[in-house]
Order: C-alpha cells, then sequence, then structure tokens
C-alpha cells in the first residue's frame, strides 16, 4: 500500500500486468475468449502479460497489414507494391469478370468435351481430380492490363495491377484429349464458361495439347470463386480471357468459332486497313514496384526493386535506368526464374538528392526487349486498346516524393 501511495503512476501497463494469471486463466473459459476476441491490438500494451490468441480454423492477416485490391465495376487489381516475393495471395489475385461471379455447387459441376473427337464425355468435378495432377507457378495477366495519369499520382496496382501469379492445380488437358479421343483433323477448340456472360473464346489445339490446364486448386486450395470454381481453363503465358474462368462445355473443331468476345472484345485495328486478332502471347514487361507512388524516399542507397514477365518464356534479363534512360545497369534476379512466370528483381542505387527519373526494361529468353510506349504507339497506329506492355518510369521529386512519369 505504501509503494503505491509513493507510486502514482498507477498504468494501465501495471494493472495488465498484474491481472495477468487471472487473464491466462481466464481464456480458457467461453466467456474469456469472447473478451480475448474483443481486444485489440491498441490495449495490449504488453503482449508478454497476457496469453495470446489461440489457435483456430482459418488464419487471419496482422491488424497492421491491409492490402486491398482497387476494385471497379468489372475488375479489381492486385496491389503490386504492397507483395512481396512472386506468388500473390489468392484472396489478392485481380478480378476481371464478364458477367459476375457465379455460385456453382461443386456436387452439380459438369464439363462437357464432344464435337470432333471419338467419344463425347461428361467429367464432374471428382472425374477431374481421379486423374493425374498436374502443378505449375505461372502468371496471369488481363490484355487490358495498362493505364497512365497525367498528374503521376497513380500506383503500380493501378498501371498493371491486372496480374498477378499464382501455383494452379489441376488436370492437363491433353489428358483428356486423349481419353475422348481428339481427331487429328481439329485445329481449334471453344472453351465455354458458367458466367451470366457465358464467356467463350477460340483456342489452337496446339496450346491445349502443350502445356493448358483444367485447374481446380489454386495455391494449394480449392480455386476461388472469383477465379473460376469449381474448375477453370488455364494457358499459361497467354492473355487472362482465354483462360475460360468456370469451364463447363469444351466443343473440338477445325476452325475458331468468331465469338462474341473474340471479335467486339479483344479485335482491335491496326492502322486503317488492318486489324489485330488472336493476339494470344502476352508481352515481355517488368515494373518498378519501389520506390513508386506514393513512396518518399530519402538520399543514399536505395533498393530498387521490382517484378518481370513474360508469356514467351523466362526473364533472362532486367535493365534498370537511374537517369531517365540515358544508360542503363544489370538488375539481379531472384531465384527461382521460372518459364512463363513473374521473376522479381532488385538494384542497389546510391541516389544523390538531386531530381531523376528511375526504369526498367525486361529481355526474355527470345530475345524480344520491352519497349517504350512511344515504340508502341507507332506500332499499333494509336491504338491504346489491348496488349500494352511500356517501361515504366517514376519520377524522384528533390524532396523525395515519387510519382509516375509516362515514357
Amino acid at each position: 500500500m505504501m509503494e503505491i501511495q509513493k507510486d502514482n503512476k498507477f498504468s494501465r501497463r501495471k494493472l495488465l500486468g498484474g491481472a495477468a494469471t487471472a487473464a491466462v486463466v481466464l481464456v480458457q473459459t467461453a466467456s474469456g475468449k469472447a473478451f480475448q476476441a474483443g481486444m485489440t491490438h491498441k490495449e495490449i500494451e504488453d503482449t508478454t502479460k497476457i496469453q495470446g490468441v489461440l489457435p483456430g480454423t482459418l488464419g487471419t492477416r496482422s491488424d497492421f497489414e491491409k492490402p486491398v485490391k482497387a476494385p471497379s465495376p468489372t475488375s479489381s487489381r492486385t496491389p503490386l507494391q504492397d507483395l512481396y516475393g512472386t506468388i500473390t495471395p489468392s484472396d489478392l489475385h485481380y478480378e476481371r469478370h464478364h458477367g459476375g461471379v457465379p455460385a456453382i455447387d461443386p456436387s452439380k459441376y459438369e464439363l462437357v468435351i464432344h464435337g470432333m473427337v471419338d467419344k463425347p464425355m461428361v467429367f464432374t468435378l471428382a472425374d477431374l481430380k481421379r486423374f493425374p495432377s498436374v502443378s505449375r507457378i505461372a502468371f496471369l495477366e488481363c490484355s487490358g492490363n495498362y493505364r497512365g495519369a497525367n498528374d503521376g499520382k497513380i500506383r503500380p496496382q493501378d498501371i498493371c495491377g491486372l496480374t498477378s501469379q499464382s501455383e494452379w492445380t489441376g488436370v492437363a488437358l491433353s489428358t483428356l484429349f486423349r481419353e475422348v479421343g481428339v481427331s487429328s483433323k481439329a485445329t481449334w477448340f471453344l472453351a465455354e464458361g458458367g458466367d451470366a456472360a457465358v464467356m467463350t473464346r477460340s483456342v489452337p489445339m496446339t496450346k491445349g495439347w502443350k502445356d493448358a490446364i483444367i485447374a481446380y486448386a489454386q495455391n494449394g486450395e480449392a480455386v476461388r470463386p472469383e477465379q473460376g470454381y469449381p474448375a477453370r481453363l488455364f494457358l499459361p503465358g497467354w492473355e487472362g480471357n482465354t483462360s475460360v474462368k468456370w469451364i463447363r462445355r469444351i466443343e473440338v473443331s477445325d476452325q475458331p468459332y468468331m465469338t462474341r468476345e473474340e471479335t467486339s472484345k479483344y479485335t482491335e485495328s491496326v492502322g486503317p486497313a488492318k486489324i489485330r486478332q488472336f493476339s494470344f502471347t502476352m508481352d515481355t514487361r517488368s515494373i518498378i514496384t519501389y520506390p513508386s507512388y506514393p513512396a518518399s524516399v530519402e538520399k543514399g542507397w536505395i533498393e530498387i526493386r521490382g517484378i518481370a514477365w513474360s508469356g514467351r518464356g523466362k526473364i533472362v534479363r532486367v535493365e534498370v535506368s537511374t537517369n531517365a534512360g540515358k544508360s542503363w545497369q544489370l538488375a539481379a534476379l531472384q531465384d527461382p526464374v521460372l518459364d512463363k512466370s513473374i521473376t522479381a528483381f532488385r538494384y542497389l542505387w546510391n541516389w544523390d538528392g538531386e531530381p531523376t527519373e528511375i526504369m526498367s526494361r525486361a529481355i526474355d529468353e527470345t530475345g524480344y526487349v520491352q519497349p517504350f510506349l512511344k515504340q508502341l504507339l507507332e506500332a499499333r497506329g494509336g491504338n491504346m486498346g489491348y496488349h500494352f506492355n511500356p517501361v515504366t518510369a517514376w519520377y524522384l521529386q528533390k524532396d523525395g516524393k515519387v510519382l509516375f512519369k509516362a515514357t
């Protein structure tokens, strides 16, 4: 009692500390668990004085970490600037829908394969899971994945956040082709989704035989509803719309089907007398994710970080410029460098505090070099529709603030 009177600083810390033993007993009861669940990290001043949350049925992020996608009526963009490594958490994978997300009962799910085949077949989800499975890490990107901003206040998420990477697991489409006995004369197949838009795309049989997957799992769990639950087509390295979600029908043919989506949306004019159609492969691209808007940096050593990817194969080289493209330096690539996958890169730079532009460009194993925006516009006749993969620059102001700079 004398000790308390001598020290009038009767703090919450002492209250929590003094009640530590009682708290440990309390959390073992139902009422104790409810009490603990209602406490926030702000209320617990000394985590060593009270038992933490007990094991649960589903993991959660820390209250201090709040990454979110940037939504629009038809899509939502992955927060590239907030991620680490190359695997996108499933709940942060970008979304692009043509008719919203359908709710499909997996027990009623069916995939029909018919057309130029020996024996048309219907596969349930259980049927698909009985075949030998395959897994691969690969990126997925929307063909309309580009934005700019005149005021410079735009994040990597806003510029090219319609790209994400997962480990996809399912059955190789070639396995199903062999099961139904595809005709040797077949050259195309139609992939049809079970969404409200009945999304359909024509796909060359060569891609189906090579590396196409009917994926029912993503990052170790069932494919998320937004990503095509209970099963989707996945075409590594190709524009996202061809990897039809909620896949319900595949029709094998000897010609493309010229569906609504591949004529009205994914065909574009190039100059006065040409159109660009069936431009499936996503070209080589990179972007610096740090430093980027809205970050602020200080003079001195900065680790420039970013990601690069190519639908043509592996990334073999990423170059970084810290003087607006006047000279280029080789960045370090983070292993593993995988085929048709996002590769992380980094470059250590000593900033002198003077205003400058930083940018990156990627080169893939075919020798393709990521172009500047001006080059793309000249090649496409000024069309800003699809498959834009320009070098992206960031402007570092003298005060350390970072802004987007169009190239």
